[in-house]
């Protein structure tokens, strides 16, 4: 027998054990022909759940709704307004909410590329050692040897590599690029709340603005009424009851002023926090300018493009693919696993004679794992790894059921708010008549002060309530396109205007466009990997 035999013998053994093993571990969960199918994997392979989603919007007929045009992906500028277009654009630079969902996608990003890096040789060390050996003359078992001392060089390179055979490994690649995946759209999903909450702040501000300065005209207005009533009072031509009605109805009109300046203020104190900027007074900078009005009809899609629309349903979906692979790693475990343990190095005792042909040691140990006497904790681990699927499964169908209903929700809100808003106008408009006929006829002496009294509050109360209901309409765009999931598309624009990806909008079932893989970068963010332009010394506009 050479001395290359005892070798040959070994690698027949772990071949022969591999083969047995493979043979006993067949009555798995998963088929050998399904095995083959999901390329040597085992586990179930991942359908996205059946999602409950209606043909059509309850509203679909309605004039103010276009279900069959595609959703504006930047939807705020149908307002028709530049400083709002320019605090979204700033928000999406400057948010520091956005910007934290935004490392969370380099901490996952980075969970993935080791997770990629685990199919390789698992454990890989480059070793290099020098030891100086003396043995003792005072131990007995060495006292006869007359060993002098020695010097000992070593350096070498050692591995061990589980071989990926029931697809452990890769459903590991999968379920960490499905997680990684799913951040992105909570990054999304961020950017469309952001979004939103930039235009219904700015709403805010413009509505109550809009008070304040109706506000003060109808006092102007009053306050001439008060001074007739005063007149007429001093020539003895009426009451002093004249003069109290019109001081009340002037008091209650200015006290209402304040209470719309608070609200002007803390609506820019919210946009100051959504501009990832300390609170200051943006009055200046936001100038004048009315409510934002809403065009005669909005572009909203249908139904089903909430499930490639809304970054909260594909984040809940990319979820359930995650844990769908989680299975197959549970599953693998019932299987035997081949490692191949090997070193290869030198070894000498001068540093001369360390890389020399005689100097070299290495071997191979292939290594069968296979947990027999563990299988009910696997069996039950691959149930508990179900369960969590179906957990996520079902949260899924109920975020697109959450999602419908969202939307109908704004649908609705914006078609009835726009029809309050206009026969609010027309009772604005006759009460601003009667205001300038009674207060003729009061001046006149045909009718007394109660009438004014009555008509001047009235006046006051409608405007109030057109403004707000104006405002409803605009917020009511906006809860519209949150609800479908608008606004993310801004980081991809850019992109898909340059022909780089097939438009912005993903598939989450692995289509064309891939919005995972060289997409445009958000703002601040260089593809996800160069430090953003806060973190190079620039400050925030």
């Amino acid at each position: 027998m050479t001395h290359h035999q005892p070798t040959c013998w070994l690698r027949r053994a772990a071949l022969c054990l591999l083969v047995a093993a493979c043979g006993l571990g067949a009555p798995g969960c998963t088929p050998w022909g399904q095995y083959w199918r999901n390329h040597m994997k085992v586990g179930p392979s991942y359908l996205r759940p059946v999602a409950p989603v209606e043909h059509a919007w309850i509203d679909a007929d309605d004039p103010q709704v276009r279900s069959g045009s595609d959703v504006e992906t930047q939807w705020w500028r149908q307002f028709n307004d530049p400083v709002l277009d320019q605090l979204v654009l700033q928000a999406y630079e400057q948010n520091l909410s956005l910007r934290e969902a935004g490392f969370r996608v380099l901490a996952s990003r980075a969970a993935y590329n080791i997770t990629v890096g685990g199919f390789f040789p698992q454990s890989q060390n480059a070793l290099a050692e020098y030891a100086r050996w003396q043995l003792s003359n005072n131990v007995g078992a060495f006292q006869n040897l007359a060993i002098p001392p020695f010097s000992l060089w070593q350096t070498g390179f050692n591995l061990s590599w589980e071989l990926d055979l029931w697809g452990k490994l890769r459903r590991n690649i999968e379920s960490a690029g499905a997680k990684y995946q799913a951040s992105v759209e909570e990054y999304d999903g961020v950017l469309v709340t952001l979004i939103a909450d930039v235009a219904d702040r700015y709403v805010e501000y413009r509505v109550a603005q809009k008070q304040v300065a109706d506000l003060k005209r109808l006092a102007g207005i009053q306050r001439d009424s008060l001074q007739v009533a005063i007149d007429r009072f001093e020539g003895g031509i009426t009451s002093e009851l004249d003069v109290s009605q019109a001081k009340l109805n002037l008091s209650k009109t200015e006290a209402l002023i304040p209470t719309y300046e608070r609200q002007a203020r803390l609506a820019t104190n919210a946009l100051c926090l959504l501009l990832g900027i300390p609170p200051e007074d943006l009055a200046l900078r936001l100038g004048e300018g009315g409510i934002p009005t809403v065009p005669a009809s909005l572009a909203i899609g249908i139904p089903a493009d909430l499930l490639r629309r809304r970054p909260d349903v594909r984040q809940a979906e990319r979820l359930v693919a995650a844990q769908c692979a989680q299975i197959g790693v549970a599953e693998a475990e019932l299987y035997p696993s081949l490692s191949i343990n090997g070193y290869l190095g030198v070894y000498a005792n001068e540093l001369g004679q360390l890389f020399e042909s005689d100097s070299q040691f290495g071997f191979v140990a292939p290594v069968v794992d296979w947990k027999i006497l563990n299988y009910g904790r696997l069996l039950n681990n691959i149930r508990q790894q179900d369960a969590k699927f179906q957990s996520l499964a079902t949260a899924y169908q109920e975020t697109v059921l959450r999602a419908g209903r969202e939307a109908e929700d704004g649908i609705v809100t914006a078609i009835k708010a726009r029809a309050a808003a206009i026969k609010q106008a027309e009772a604005v408009e006759a009460a601003s008549r009667s205001a300038e006929l009674v207060e003729i006829q009061y001046k006149e002496g045909a009718s007394d002060f109660n009438r004014v009294f009555v008509v001047q509050q009235t006046q006051v109360t409608e405007q109030v309530r057109l403004n707000d209901n104006v405002g409803g309409v605009a917020k009511g765009m906006t809860q519209i396109y949150r609800a479908l999931g608008g606004g993310w598309q801004l980081r991809l624009e850019e992109l898909a205007a340059s022909g780089q990806c097939c438009k912005p909008l993903p598939s989450i079932d692995g289509g064309t466009c891939d919005d995972y893989i060289g997409k445009q970068p958000p703002a601040g963010f260089d593809a996800w990997c160069i430090w953003p332009e806060w973190l190079r010394g620039r400050k925030p506009r």
